[in-house]
């Protein structure tokens, strides 16, 4: 029954902004980290940002750092990720997902896909 949905992808151009969403039903953000993940076919995938569930600790992968602001928005049960200065690297299927703290990330969204042009 918990379904987390992502929106926001697009194509875009270099040094454009996008801002995903990722609306939760099913549970509430309560107790849990948020992360927003992102992955291309045949590659690994990578870790982007997360958000603990008072928002009191929040980390970024390196080559996102400056650039991408993740959020929550409780009463809405939704995250974002803002994303700015977007690169052709950004370019990727990207994901959030909840944990418990401590625990791995249970459950995951279907992904929405983003794709920057040089």
């Amino acid at each position: 029954q918990v379904q987390l949905v992502e929106s926001g992808g697009g194509l875009v151009q270099a040094g454009d902004s996008l801002r995903l969403s990722c609306a939760a039903s099913g549970l509430t953000f309560a107790f849990y980290t948020t992360g927003w993940f992102r992955q291309n076919p045949g590659k690994e995938r990578e870790f982007v940002a997360s958000i603990s569930w008072t928002g009191s600790t929040i980390d970024y992968a390196d080559s996102v750092q400056g650039r991408f602001t993740i959020s929550r928005d409780r009463a809405k049960n939704t995250a974002y990720l803002q994303m700015n200065s977007l690169k052709p690297e950004d370019t990727a299927s990207y994901y959030c997902a909840l944990r418990r703290p401590g625990g791995e990330y249970k459950y995951w969204g279907q992904g929405t896909q983003v794709t920057v042009s040089s």
